[in-house]
């Protein structure tokens, strides 16, 4: 947890943002101010906007326990904020997550290449630079970068900066790369329709069950650059046995983004995601426009 792990002191910069940034001491005083910068500084408002500095890791552990609860629930609030306006949208979004140099990026780049004039928008989460982002907006995409400083994952309020600043189409794709670790993005609602945690065969067997919290949260699990299993001590089989141990009802597929094995089953998976997505915003348009009918007839039968 946040408050536990240190990233309560991040910084955070949101490309083309304008941030409000907030001290709050455990005595109760705060003051804040407007940084008018053309990357935001948005400090650890990021999941809460009392957020706690340094010295919190020291507070008593009921205390901690406490700021932990504040914080998880701030954040569910922008998160449904979030899903509020994707589903108002038909915008189908997911939450990779992975441990680093799982091949997060190289996926998403192939991914967006397959799905040819799909649009697609891509949140990149990462400590520093903006290399993942560049890589995004080199196909053609659009891409902004969040850098965290020393925040370990993205959190609801960032994303809702991040979605003001993209031109989001309706009935699109929302891809949001989280920052590569397998514990705190976990605990984060972002307002996705699904996480998808991102296993490479370079990895340990046992990562589900080293990280249960997060192979728990997720719905799908992508066991990634399988082209490497020839040249590699692997057990496949124990490692989808390890992660239905967490997860019975965990949906796995088997790809490449180097060779394109599996591709066309995740694809399926975002074509699915992306025609439920549009037939809820056609399903809620249709709803409205029939309410607003009623009203008026309503309103017309009081005035005659």
């Amino acid at each position: 947890m946040c408050v536990t792990c240190g990233c309560g002191e991040a910084e955070v910069r949101i490309e083309g943002a304008t941030a409000h940034h907030e001290h709050v001491h455990t005595d109760g005083t705060r003051h804040s101010h407007e940084l008018p910068h053309a990357h935001a500084h948005m400090h650890a408002h990021s999941h809460d906007e009392t957020p706690v500095h340094a010295h919190a890791p020291g507070v008593a552990p009921g205390r901690r326990v406490q700021i932990e609860q504040d914080i998880l629930a701030k954040n569910k609030a922008y998160a449904q904020a979030n899903r509020q306006q994707l589903a108002e949208r038909g915008i189908f979004a997911l939450n990779l997550v992975s441990s680093p140099g799982s091949g997060k990026t190289s996926l998403l780049c192939k991914t967006i290449e397959l799905l040819h004039q799909q649009a697609v928008a891509v949140i990149e989460g990462d400590q520093q630079t903006s290399q993942d982002a560049d890589r995004i907006r080199a196909t053609g995409a659009q891409a902004i970068q969040i850098n965290t400083g020393k925040g370990c994952h993205l959190d609801a309020h960032m994303v809702g900066h991040a979605m003001t600043q993209l031109q989001l189409a309706d009935d699109s794709l929302l891809m949001i790369e989280n920052v590569g670790n397998l514990v705190c993005p976990a605990a984060f609602d972002l307002g996705e329709a699904h996480k998808v945690v991102i296993l490479s065969v370079t990895e340990g067997e046992d990562k589900p069950i080293k990280y249960p919290d997060m192979f728990r949260a997720a719905s799908l699990m992508l066991l990634n650059k399988i082209d490497l299993l020839p040249y590699l001590q692997y057990d496949v089989e124990a490692a989808l046995a390890y992660a239905r141990r967490v997860n019975p009802d965990l949906q796995v597929i088997q790809l490449s983004a180097t060779n394109g094995e599996g591709m066309a089953e995740w694809l399926a998976f975002l074509q699915q995601g992306l025609a439920q997505a549009r037939a809820t915003r056609h399903h809620t348009v249709a709803g409205l426009q029939a309410r607003t009918a009623q009203l008026e007839a309503q309103l017309q039968a009081r005035a005659a």
